[in-house]
This record gives structure tokens, C-alpha cells and sequence, in this order.
């Protein structure tokens, strides 16, 4: 009696935990019950972080990057729901069960097939623990890599075009298109351009290259990296306009955390503004008690008015307990009046981009007036330009503008007493900020801040910048050069000059074929190269299909070319 009673509460057993593996696999799926998933591990106190003495501590790294989050779709499910974001995609994913799954994209049935396109990671050497990359062009690839910087020179795109027929997955061409395509206003294909342009680097990968773990790195000077770079911060910043400002701050993270000591794209800029839009409020606390110490981040303006701002939401949270919130509420009051010390020509613009007019006493005041925009270096003008201008929609809001006018005003009280914080801030700002490093343009121009991009130095806005690589570092570490050309453009005829714009690779085969000293028998050359040239143009256009393809049949016709 008593086995038999034992085993229907065995099997009752079994099926209990069938069922909750079930609904384990549901969630992971990623179907219905995403929503509740992803509200119950983002909520404030999901993470259940640890708070001593009013600073919250995690035991996870700082610059951690969870591959869930580096899905958008994740993001636009807790939003709008699992079965308004997939729709009737879920059976045609089932069906493409031979294509490779990745972590920063998903590659698309209108993509071309992908092959390897000459790009491998190598790893360099592990020094303290931390992983040194770099990718690597094979021969292949770098020959298309030179014609790729002929069809740039020609200043025509369709150039560009052409060489993506023949290599689809080139990530150089992908960047520079996709820039083309941004100014041509079709958003849609700049997008996918650049997530082309992550599937065909993230195929590359080193297999213990990791994305989550913060400790590989990537150096910006050697050319082959800087692609990956840049693919993420256009990445991102698609994502940021899409209305994914989670999925934004991680790949906001993990550029971080590929250099985080020379940050060349400065995302130390953008990563307050990303956390502050993405409610990740105690992420932001968190890299400003970390990262002050060494980095000194209160003497960027935009974590100088961001932290507090940050603080100021985290005392908002009614869930948070009563003395965590009044904490919040110290800092907040402490650090934005320091701000405001520090950097007094933040406050006027914000508040003419808020649409808010202060009162008279703030107005007219020669502290916040317009001689503190006048007085202040270009490097700093630069900078507040570029947070004001990114930021200020977050200040709208009827309660921080409340919040910030009393400590507008106290701030008034300790000029007026000759407060030594202030002639410390006012010595500070004399000293420092006289130029603005690389990096900071790289990110002025990468953003298309118009606010910012309006004070960059006559050195940076006189030379050609490419999308493709943005004021490369003065000290690239060069691993293959470009070919010399035989020809200079001086010497080349008319008739030269046309062909090469129709097909910039001519130069390049003419560079192999041919040695660039020897100018005795030029003309004999060019005439011989022009006939080749021709032969090749007739076979790429017959390939393109034109409407109107050239007369292959017509002999007197190359006659009258030669």
C-alpha cells in the first residue's frame, strides 16, 4: 500500500517539472511571455543589486554586456508586445535553419549569400588578463581594399556599388554607402548596410573573442580595426533614433570596453545621454563612482549635469526605500550646483532649447550671461555644445526644471560671497580645455551634432573626412600599404582620366603590370592599357545589364578610341 501511494505522487513529480521546464523554454523562446520576463529582470530592483552605505554595488563587471540586450527586438517586445514586433515571422525563421545565428545582427533573406570575404582575428598576446585582437586582410582582400580607395577618389558612389556586386560583404564599402545613403534620406538601407557590415566582422571572430566578458581588446590605430568600431557606433546610433535606447547604451558598452583607456570614439560623451534615455539610472551612478577617481569625469560637462540628473530620478522612485532616496537627493543637490560652478554656459542654452525663460535676476546676471559663452576656450564651447544640444529634451520636464531653479539660485548666493569653489572653477577652466583631443572631433563628426559641428577648428573641417575612417589616429600602425600609381594624375591624358573614373581598378593593374620607372615606352602602354580597359568595360557592362549596352560588334568604333 504504501508503494503504490508512492508512485502516482513520483509521477505527479515528473509532470510538475516537465511542465516548468516547458515554461523555462516558452521564455527563452522569446514568445508571449517575454514581456513579463524582461519587466521582472529590468525593473529597478531586478537585478537586486547591493546597496551599501547609499552606493549601489553589483558584483557583475561595470562594463558587462549581456547578448540579450544587444537585441533590439528584445527592447521593442517589452514595448509594444512578442506578437507586434514578430508577427508572422516566426515560421519563416524556422524555415532558414542553415543560417549562421550571431549576436550583434540577424542576417536577412534579401542579403547575398555569404562566403568568406579575407578577414580573419588574430590573437596578439593576454597581458594581466585581458585578451589583445586584432582582424587581419588577407592578400584577396586587400586588393579589393585598394580598389575600393580608387572608387572613393572617383567621387562617384556608383563606384562603390559596382565593387559591392563583386564583393557584397566588403566592410569598408558598406560604411561609405551607407553614409550615402543616409544623405539620400533612405534610412532603411543605411541601416541594413551597416548590420551587413556587422554580420560580415562578426563572421570573423576569434573563437575565444568574447563580447560580454569587458576583457578584449581592439586597437584603433591599426587600420583593420577600425571598421568594427565605427559599424557599432553607426549601429547604435540607428538604434537610437529607432527608439532602442537599451539596446543603444550596450553597444554603447561594449565599444567601451574594446578600448576603454583611449575610448577613441569618446563615447564617454554619449554613454550619460544613453543611460539617462534608457532609465539605466544606476549604471550611470555606477561608472561615476568607478571611473572619477582616475578618469576624472566631472570635468566633462556631460557628466557633470547628467550624474545629478540621474540622481534626481533615482529619488523620484517611490519603490526605493526612504533613505536611499534622500541620499539620492543630497547628491543630486550637491554635484548639480558643482555643475553649475564649473560650467556656467550650459545653463542658458539648455534653457533656450527647453523654451524656458529664467527669471531676472538669473538673466541679467554676468556669471550665466552671454560673457560666459564669450569667455570660455572653443574646446569647451565645443563641449557644452554638443551635450546641450544632445540632451536637452531630458530637461524638459516640468519637475527637474523645479528641481534645478533653487540651486540656479544658490549657486547666485556663493558667486556673490566670492565662494572659493568658484575662483577654483573659474582657474580650472583657464587652464584646461585649450585644445580638444582627436577622439572628440572623431565623435563630433561621427554624431552630426549641428550644434557642435558648428565650433570645430578650421584644421579639422579644411581636410576630407570619410565616413569609412574619420580622422585617422596620427599614429596608425600600418601593416600593408597602398601600391604607388605609374601615372600621376599631371601627366594623365583626358581620355585617361575618364576611364579611370568609369573603372578605378585600371590604375591598379596597370601598377602590376608595369613598372612604374620606366617611361620609355609610355605612349605604346597607353595605348595597349586602353584597349585592355576597353575589353574590361565591355564585360563589366555586359554583366550589369544597362539598358542600352554598348556595341560589342563594332570594330571601327575601338579604332576610333585608339
Amino acid at each position: 500500500q504504501p508503494a503504490s501511494s508512492n508512485k502516482p505522487r513520483k509521477k505527479k513529480k515528473k509532470r510538475k517539472t516537465k511542465k516548468s521546464s516547458a515554461g523555462d523554454t516558452v521564455e527563452d523562446n522569446g514568445l508571449e511571455d517575454i514581456d513579463s520576463l524582461l519587466e521582472r529582470i529590468e525593473e529597478p530592483g531586478g537585478l537586486a543589486p547591493q546597496s551599501q552605505g547609499g552606493v549601489i554595488t553589483d558584483s557583475r563587471p561595470l562594463l558587462y554586456v549581456e547578448h540579450r540586450n544587444l537585441n533590439p527586438e528584445n527592447e521593442l517586445k517589452r514595448y509594444f508586445g512578442a506578437r507586434a514586433v514578430l508577427g508572422d515571422q516566426r515560421p519563416r525563421q524556422r524555415q532558414r535553419q542553415y543560417v549562421r545565428s550571431m549576436w550583434l545582427t540577424a542576417p536577412k533573406n534579401t542579403w547575398p549569400r555569404y562566403s568568406k570575404t579575407g578577414i580573419t582575428m588574430q590573437l596578439l598576446d593576454t597581458r594581466r588578463g585581458v585578451q589583445h585582437f586584432t582582424f587581419e586582410h588577407h592578400r584577396e582582400y586587400q586588393q579589393v581594399q585598394f580598389k575600393f580607395l580608387d572608387a572613393v577618389e572617383s567621387m562617384d558612389p556608383n563606384n562603390i556599388v559596382l565593387l559591392l556586386q563583386m564583393n557584397p560583404y566588403h566592410v569598408d564599402s558598406l560604411l561609405q554607402l551607407s553614409d550615402v545613403c543616409r544623405m539620400q534620406e533612405d534610412q532603411e538601407m543605411a541601416r541594413d548596410l551597416i548590420e551587413r557590415a556587422l554580420y560580415s566582422l562578426e563572421c570573423a571572430f576569434h573563437p575565444v573573442f568574447s563580447l560580454t566578458s569587458g576583457t578584449c581588446r581592439l586597437d584603433y590605430r591599426r587600420p583593420e580595426n577600425r571598421a568594427f568600431f565605427l559599424a557599432l557606433f553607426k549601429h547604435l546610433m540607428f538604434l537610437e533614433k529607432r527608439g532602442c535606447p537599451r539596446t543603444a547604451l550596450e553597444f554603447c558598452k561594449l565599444i567601451l570596453s574594446l578600448d576603454p583607456e583611449n575610448d577613441p570614439l569618446c563615447v564617454l560623451l554619449l554613454i550619460d545621454f544613453l543611460s539617462l534615455r534608457a532609465r539605466e539610472y544606476t549604471f550611470l551612478t555606477r561608472l561615476f563612482q568607478e571611473w572619477e577617481s582616475h578618469r576624472n569625469l566631472s570635468q566633462l560637462p556631460n557628466f557633470a549635469f547628467s550624474v545629478p540628473l540621474a540622481y534626481f530620478f533615482l529619488s523620484q522612485q517611490e519603490e526605493r526605500p526612504e533613505l536611499e532616496r534622500s541620499q539620492a537627493r543630497e547628491r543630486a543637490a550637491r554635484l548639480i550646483q558643482l555643475a553649475l560652478i564649473m560650467f556656467p554656459s550650459v545653463l542658458m542654452p539648455l534653457l533656450d532649447h527647453c523654451s524656458m525663460q529664467p527669471d531676472a535676476r538669473v538673466s541679467s546676471h554676468p556669471f550665466f550671461g552671454l560673457n560666459a559663452q564669450i569667455s570660455q576656450s572653443p574646446a569647451l564651447n565645443q563641449l557644452t555644445s554638443l551635450y546641450v544640444g544632445r540632451t536637452h529634451a531630458l530637461w524638459k520636464d516640468p519637475a527637474v526644471m523645479a528641481w534645478l531653479e533653487p540651486h540656479v539660485h544658490e549657486v547666485l548666493r556663493m558667486v556673490e560671497a566670492r565662494d572659493t569653489l568658484v575662483q577654483e572653477a573659474e582657474h580650472k577652466r583657464k587652464i584646461r580645455y585649450q585644445s580638444a583631443p582627436r577622439n572628440i572631433y572623431r565623435h563630433v563628426i561621427l554624431s552630426e551634432m549641428k550644434e557642435a559641428t558648428a565650433a570645430l577648428p578650421l584644421e579639422v573641417t579644411s581636410q576630407p573626412v570619410m565616413g569609412f575612417d574619420p580622422l585617422p589616429p596620427l599614429d596608425s600602425i600600418v601593416s600593408y600599404t597602398r601600391p604607388e600609381r605609374t601615372s600621376h594624375p599631371s601627366n594623365e591624358s583626358t581620355l585617361s582620366l575618364f576611364f579611370r573614373s568609369l573603372l578605378p581598378n585600371f590604375n591598379l593593374q596597370g601598377d602590376i603590370r608595369h613598372d612604374g620607372d620606366d617611361e620609355a615606352g609610355a605612349g605604346q602602354d597607353l595605348n595597349q592599357g586602353v584597349n585592355r580597359l576597353m575589353a574590361a568595360m565591355r564585360d563589366m557592362l555586359a554583366n550589369i545589364q544597362f539598358q542600352e549596352p554598348p556595341r560589342d560588334d563594332n570594330p571601327e568604333g575601338d579604332g576610333d578610341w585608339d
